[in-house]
């Protein structure tokens, strides 16, 4: 069935796709995240995040978590630089239900306060955690460095010293500026009617109201390569390289994407794979990514190795980069580059939850949802020229950044 699409008069819109099933999932996606937040309110947009669950102004904490949680729903929320989700998978006679709750949590928290200290805890020690993990802790650090004091270089979970200022206020005036009808998709898949989703959405989400408030955010143009090498206590070395790259709204981002894949996607045969993992035997963790921003993007290479070839996979990594800007791809290789990367969209997409999350998020970016078969199609339009332009430009080493956790050494007497 076709993506379909609604918006209510208060701003909020629905994009829904029928399918035959006895599961349905259905989500909220808020245009806010991270990014949105001033530098005094870092971390605000991931706390709001896990305190919506907390009590509503009719449901306590354990009301909410009990709700879905009793009929063996699965529900879940995330935040990320630009948007928040909070999602649910249920069974689909309990579409209703489901959709009055995210309803109730997203606009209808009240954020009592001993559950904003509770969860305080809970926060600090999920970011005691995230240090603990350099695999993890170092995209962010990489973040920091490429994008400097702008909102999108800073970490999602805040600060410890910043969380433990927040209180009801702090948060309610966040909540109340962002957690609005016109900034927020409904997004779902269910074997139900459109018409029956719209009732449904119309009945559970139409008593809530949109301020005119114009939220801008602060673009990104500043960017100068860094490159950085700090000492840990770990057991392996573990290294970033990267430079900005395409943004959301750049024609050539599904190039960028091809690219990306080509060089270091979830493929075994990846370019970094074959070279440090299966010529060379170096790095277990080897992956790149590539994440468009509204306004810009970002191009990263993570490798985890042993502190003593840490030089050898960066000389590698250097060397497959150079391949690209110097050697087109063949005929053979473009068109196989395309059917893996098609392949790979299929099957993200057979998990329903993950496209009914996709959906919300291109919503809120492009205004719809591209079919698979138009995805396909401008995948099919990207040349060997294409991406050697784009490798020319993305993987200039002039302009890569760099950062690099090294293992301490010990001084033994």
């Amino acid at each position: 069935m076709p993506y379909q699409y609604h918006e209510f008069t208060n701003g909020m819109r629905l994009v829904h796709r029928q399918q035959r099933g006895g599961v349905a999932h259905i989500g909220m996606v808020v245009n806010a995240g991270s990014r949105d937040e001033n530098a005094d309110q870092q971390g605000l947009a991931h706390f709001i995040e896990h305190l919506i669950f907390k009590g509503t102004k009719k449901r306590s904490n354990f009301q909410v978590l009990s709700r879905l949680e009793n009929v063996g729903a699965d529900m879940n929320a995330f935040t990320t630089k630009e948007d928040t989700s909070v999602y649910a998978s249920i069974q689909t006679r309990y579409y209703r239900r489901a959709a009055e709750l995210l309803a109730d949590i997203v606009f209808n928290s009240v954020f009592p306060p001993g559950e904003i200290e509770k969860e305080k805890a809970v926060i600090l020690d999920e970011i005691n955690s995230y240090k603990d993990n350099p695999a993890e802790w170092i995209h962010d650090e990489f973040d920091e460095l490429v994008f400097k004091d702008h909102p999108l270089g800073r970490n999602i979970l805040g600060t410890k010293e910043k969380l433990k200022r927040y209180n009801r206020e702090t948060i309610m005036a966040f909540h109340e500026v962002h957690y609005i009808p016109s900034r927020t998709v409904l997004t779902s898949i269910a074997d139900i009617p459109f018409k029956k989703a719209i009732e449904i959405a119309r009945h559970c989400f139409s008593g809530f109201s949109t301020n005119d408030s114009k939220l801008t955010r602060v673009p990104f143009s500043a960017y100068l390569s860094q490159s950085e090498t700090r000492n840990f206590s770990r057991h392996q070395a573990h290294a970033v390289i990267g430079n900005i790259a395409c943004h959301a709204h750049d024609e050539r981002r599904i190039a960028m994407a091809l690219l990306n894949n080509i060089l270091g996607g979830p493929a075994m045969n990846s370019r970094l794979n074959m070279a440090l993992r299966e010529k060379n035997g170096i790095a277990y963790n080897l992956e790149s990514n590539y994440q468009p921003f509204s306004d810009t993007g970002l191009f990263s290479i993570y490798c985890g190795t042993d502190d003593e070839l840490m030089p050898k996979a960066i000389e590698l990594i250097h060397k497959e980069l150079r391949r690209f800007r110097e050697v087109a791809l063949s005929p053979v290789g473009i068109h196989t580059a395309r059917t893996q990367l098609k392949g790979q969209l299929a099957i993200s997409l057979e998990s329903h939850q993950n496209e009914m999350l996709a959906m919300g998020k291109n919503m809120l970016t492009y205004g719809k949802v591209d079919p698979v078969g138009e995805i396909n199609s401008k995948i099919d339009l990207v040349t060997s020229a294409h991406l050697q332009d784009l490798a020319n430009e993305v993987f200039d080493t002039s302009r890569l950044s760099t950062l690099i956790f090294n293992k301490k050494k010990t001084n033994h007497i």
